[in-house]
């Protein structure tokens, strides 16, 4: 795996899409212009959190490592080192897969 560079800011992770099944389980080949986009991804890096009401640093639920399931809409694609990602908010995040 390459190392990446980069560190989100506040509440924003940075996500490597995971890649989609080429076939149905029926075993038809589904095309490139026929797939969307994947909704779960591995978590690559973490911002540091975000302050509270009382200015206590409150650390983000996921970390690096997690694979999670995310919003299909959310967040903004980025090229780094020739490969792409996707930023996301927290908030973006649907949940962790275990």
């Amino acid at each position: 795996m390459k190392t990446i560079n980069f560190t989100p800011l506040k509440d924003r992770v940075l996500v490597k899409r995971v890649d989609q099944e080429e076939k149905t389980p029926g075993g038809i080949i589904i095309p490139d212009t026929a797939k969307e986009k994947p909704m779960i991804g591995e978590v690559l890096a973490v911002g540091a959190g975000v302050r509270n009401d009382n200015g206590v640093l409150q650390p983000l639920d996921v970390k690096v490592g997690d694979r999670i399931y995310f919003a299909k809409w959310g967040g903004n694609e980025i090229k780094l080192n020739g490969d792409e990602y996707t930023i996301l908010k927290e908030s973006d995040i649907l949940g962790i897969l275990r």
